[in-house]
């Protein structure tokens, strides 16, 4: 596989990319962008761990649905949940239906409820690594780091589940925490 495809619209991409459009949009738009935000880091986070061991598109295409029945992804609203919701959720073909995954939402969201406004932003953003390289291949795109892993450490020292170190190296990258577009991609630093 060749590590960069132009598109035809001339651009050149990484190419995880591809053809489909909502991919091409995800990659043009938002990954790799920094995000900024006690919510919008709780849905990343939420869905980052919604895809542990399936694929990003598959993630991405349900998300508006996700978007939907997690209330827009409001750590407050989603702490509120309870067990008529999680069968309520785990009723819904448009999401992810993985008890266990469903249950660590909310139990984040209870957590992330608890802290300071600004907080889980500035934990989040404080493992940023310094002089990070993009990569000149995705060969060279490592699964985690030690800045994942350490925070991966902390997080789950504080009571959050699904976020193991890969997943979050993988929020670091969707994030902005570190730039991994590939050499050669228009959005490659």
């Amino acid at each position: 596989m060749t590590d960069i495809i132009v598109g035809e619209d001339g651009r050149a991409r990484c190419a995880w990319a591809g053809a489909d459009p909502e991919y091409r949009r995800y990659h043009d738009e938002e990954w790799g962008t920094p995000l900024h935000g006690d919510r919008p880091l709780f849905e990343k986070m939420s869905l980052e761990g919604f895809q542990a061991g399936l694929s990003w598109i598959t993630i991405l295409r349900k998300r508006p649905r996700f978007r939907e029945v997690f209330a827009g992804f409001e750590p407050d609203a989603v702490a509120g949940f309870d067990e008529v919701d999680i069968e309520r959720l785990m009723g819904d073909a448009g999401i992810v239906r993985n008890r266990a995954k469903i249950e660590a939402v909310i139990a984040n969201a209870r957590l992330v409820e608890a802290m300071a406004s600004g907080e889980l932003d500035a934990l989040i953003w404080s493992f940023s690594p310094e002089g990070h390289v993009p990569p000149a291949s995705f060969a060279a795109v490592p699964a985690t780091t030690a800045e994942s892993t350490a925070l991966s450490k902390e997080l789950r020292r504080r009571g959050f589940r699904f976020v193991g170190p890969t997943t979050m190296y993988a929020l670091m990258q969707s994030a902005g925490l570190v730039d991994d577009h590939i050499a050669g991609c228009w959005r490659a630093a």
